[in-house]
């Protein structure tokens, strides 16, 4: 089964302008939470993404921190950038 992120909440976390860094919180069609990691230089680059730990893990179903989606962050890029 394919892993394909659906965002359906983003909040803004903590902004950084002098540094061009950004942090969103954003909930996936899952409820999983994530906070994402993100420069502007001039465009979007998503540096990072750490799973918050609401519910287990969608990928690997661990209940502590993974490195899951580290594999997946083109895909959860794209689907930020499509909102």
């Amino acid at each position: 089964m394919a892993f394909n992120p659906k965002i359906t909440d983003m909040q803004v976390s903590d902004i950084n302008d002098k540094t061009q860094l950004y942090q969103y919180v954003v909930t996936l069609q899952d409820k999983s939470k994530y906070r994402l990691f993100l420069s502007k230089n001039p465009e979007w680059n998503l540096q990072a993404a750490n799973r918050l730990l609401n519910i287990p893990c969608p990928m690997c179903r661990k209940d502590y921190y993974c490195k899951c989606m580290d594999k997946h962050l083109d895909k959860l890029e794209a689907e930020f950038l499509s909102k």
